[in-house]
């Protein structure tokens, strides 16, 4: 089992530098396919920058790499939107048109190659 977070999801300037480059590009595709997390709940969890973790929510789950951030409280995680953050948002718009994209309880568990 994993720990418990709340996920927000926005945009990132390293999109913003990339995106002209398409979204399929390696460098875009990379900077989505990151989760960012406070350096204590990094260290309690024992990971390490660019290490993998898994995410779940109740509507999906997918693999990220780790990237420390000193500007997340606690408890806090942030995805950047793209493929990855829609498969933990999901569909549900609660008749708004528009999906939750900010406090979604996630789990996180670090994946750990085993030799």
């Amino acid at each position: 089992m994993g720990e418990k977070y709340i996920l927000i999801t926005g945009r990132t300037l390293e999109q913003g530098r990339t995106i002209h480059l398409g979204k399929d590009s390696p460098e875009y595709l990379d900077e989505v396919s990151t989760v960012e997390m406070s350096k204590p709940d990094m260290e309690r969890m024992g990971l390490r920058d660019g290490e993998k973790v898994r995410i779940r929510t109740e509507q999906g789950d997918t693999i990220l790499q780790c990237r420390k951030s000193s500007a997340l409280p606690q408890g806090v995680v942030f995805v950047p939107y793209g493929p990855p953050a829609n498969i933990l948002i999901g569909p549900n718009t609660g008749g708004t048109g528009m999906p939750d994209f900010k406090n979604i309880e996630v789990e996180i568990e670090p994946l750990r190659i085993e030799s």
